[in-house]
């Protein structure tokens, strides 16, 4: 596999299924990588095979920029703003909905939609260089479609502070101290290294127990089907905004 070409890919090793993703843009994600992410989690949840997910993404300096930029200035209409925000819905609600534990794997700074894919981990280990960013309101949209699961798992507070101030990078310590990360490791070495021991010993554990704790941790999210479609449908019809056009082409 090309190391330049986006890919989504699934190794098992131990019972544990890792799921890396990977865009050569800063691990942007445009909708086609998000709908084969949201299938490889939904796929892997039915896996016998597998009794743990972790999700990770290719490359050192960046888990996650958020939504691909190029396919943003690419929308004219409020119907394709609609489906391509549904994309990171679509993923949200995959690991929702998925009857295993997913952990994951922060290794470098995440923005946007890649805050929220951290958001809807069940365990979220990180690096030092893991800060995490909401953009979305300087292009003239806002955290819609991510911001219930940043919300549920940093609460309220939290994800508005971040949603406002969106010029800035909020450390690894904070996104901890919120609840969002549970550990933050000095390198990525010992970050897979921790991420492997958490997600083996899990693999010793009765998967009927993990399933029902899934089933309370996710509780109270069961309109989210509808809600994330919804925020997607504002989220499209704001990216056409002229604010929005305007904003985007100084990102060509």
């Amino acid at each position: 596999m090309s190391e330049q070409q986006p890919y989504v890919k699934l190794e098992i090793q131990n019972e544990v299924g890792y799921i890396e993703f990977f865009h050569p843009a800063h691990n942007s994600l445009p909708g086609d990588v998000l709908a084969e992410l949201a299938n490889t989690i939904s796929e892997a949840g039915q896996n016998d095979a597998i009794k743990v997910i972790v999700l990770k993404s290719g490359g050192d300096r960046t888990f996650c920029a958020g939504a691909s930029f190029n396919e943003l200035i690419n929308i004219n209409d409020e119907a394709t703003g609609k489906v391509f925000f549904s994309g990171f819905a679509n993923v949200i609600n995959a690991m929702r909905k998925c009857p295993k534990f997913i952990i994951g794997r922060i290794q470098g700074k995440t923005v946007g939609g890649g805050v929220g894919l951290a958001a809807s981990t069940d365990y979220c280990m990180a690096t030092k260089f893991a800060a995490i960013k909401l953009s979305e309101l300087n292009i003239g949209i806002g955290p819609f479609v991510v911001g219930p699961a940043i919300e549920r798992k940093m609460g309220l507070s939290a994800m508005s502070q971040i949603a406002i101030d969106a010029n800035t990078f909020y450390s690894p310590e904070f996104a901890k101290q919120k609840g969002l990360y549970t550990h933050v490791f000095d390198s990525t070495e010992a970050l897979d290294e921790a991420v492997k021991t958490t997600a083996e010993h899990l693999c010793t554990y009765n998967t009927e127990a993990m399933l029902e704790m899934k089933k309370v941790f996710w509780q109270g999210t069961d309109d989210w089907d509808d809600l994330l479609a919804e925020r997607a449908a504002t989220s499209g019809r704001l990216v056409l905004s002229e604010f929005t056009k305007e904003k985007l082409k100084t990102y060509k």
